[in-house]
């Protein structure tokens, strides 16, 4: 208990009076004040029939922060060549829980939340329903005008070396511990084997399977993704832990049990390496900041990449049409 209140402090005191531009907490508070309360009343209602749906929904926010900023693009659907038909976003859900959420917010306050902010709330809402971190969400987005497949050409891959990952953050505004953290949020949900087939099948330079993995986790990860097997079966991207938010991902990346390619790729590289190493040191608990903390500090981070304010962008009023 008085580490989960440490962490809460360290939280909230890196975000008291935080703007960014013109994003800040509580920006809704004297126009729609029951904005954040209306969209967590969505969230955890459909969490009560998907059990899937929090790992889901942070998903979604980091995808639509990659492509052209926090903007909602990715809910735009005008056709085949809107961007969340881009191969990069397969596998993104939750589109119905946004628009539930903004027809219960338009209702309340007609054309004054954006669809940006109402992702960004409920993957906080998210993250709380699995035993993560509050934080506050600042907020004050403008949706975005353009949603294009190919703007989503150069979302971070599985397949991605440590270097590609480390660019794309960097152009981002991200930092390699930025990286490591928002790669942590692996520690709820699943993905196809699919994404594992180049792993443990065709790994350069032998083509065989991926040395990094732990030899009593290959058969496991084999077993479970057959050479020539049924590549939309899944499995959860944190082993053992794959339901709850914790450091467990972390742990598994330093042992060899990371199921993704580029989150074992974490582990390749100096200065990422000392990165997830920090949270497990024998005084890591007493000196530096938690896990936890840092988590909800990078995701805020991310909530601000590419930001649409002011008279910037538009509100819409349906969030899958300009």
């Amino acid at each position: 208990m008085g580490m989960m209140v440490f962490v809460m402090i360290l939280i909230l005191s890196n975000q008291i009076e935080i703007s960014h531009g013109q994003l800040k907490v509580g920006f809704y508070d004297k126009k729609c004040p029951n904005v954040e309360s209306i969209v967590s009343g969505v969230v955890n209602k459909v969490a009560t029939s998907n059990k899937n749906i929090a790992p889901v929904l942070l998903r979604r926010h980091f995808h639509d922060c990659f492509v052209q900023g926090c903007d909602a693009s990715i809910l735009i659907e005008n056709g085949p060549n809107a961007e969340r038909h881009a191969f990069g976003h397969q596998g993104v859900g939750g589109f119905e829980v946004i628009e539930k959420a903004k027809a219960e917010v338009e209702a309340v306050c007609p054309q004054l939340v954006s669809c940006a902010d109402i992702v960004a709330i409920a993957a906080r809402d998210a993250i709380l329903l699995v035993n993560g971190p509050f934080y506050n969400v600042e907020i004050g987005r403008r949706d975005g005008l353009v949603s294009n497949v190919s703007l989503a050409d150069n979302m971070p891959d599985v397949d991605d070396s440590i270097q590609q990952l480390k660019d794309k953050f960097f152009q981002k505004g991200l930092s390699h511990k930025d990286l490591v953290l928002l790669t942590a949020a692996h520690t709820i949900g699943t993905t196809a084997c699919f994404f594992m087939t180049k792993r443990l099948y065709n790994f350069s330079p032998n083509r065989g399977s991926d040395p990094s993995i732990n030899p009593k986790f290959l058969p496991e990860l084999k077993s479970t993704c057959p050479q020539n097997g049924d590549v939309n079966v899944r499995l959860p991207m944190d082993r053992g832990s794959g339901e709850t938010f914790d450091s467990q991902i972390l742990q598994n990346i330093r042992s060899g049990f990371a199921v993704l390619q580029s989150d074992a790729n974490l582990y390749n590289d100096e200065t990422t390496r000392r990165v997830v190493d920090s949270y497990f040191g024998f005084l890591s608990p007493f000196f530096g900041t938690p896990f936890e903390a840092d988590f909800a500090n990078a995701m805020v981070k991310m909530g601000r990449i590419g930001v649409l304010t002011g008279s910037q962008g538009t509100i819409r009023r349906v969030c899958s049409a300009f």
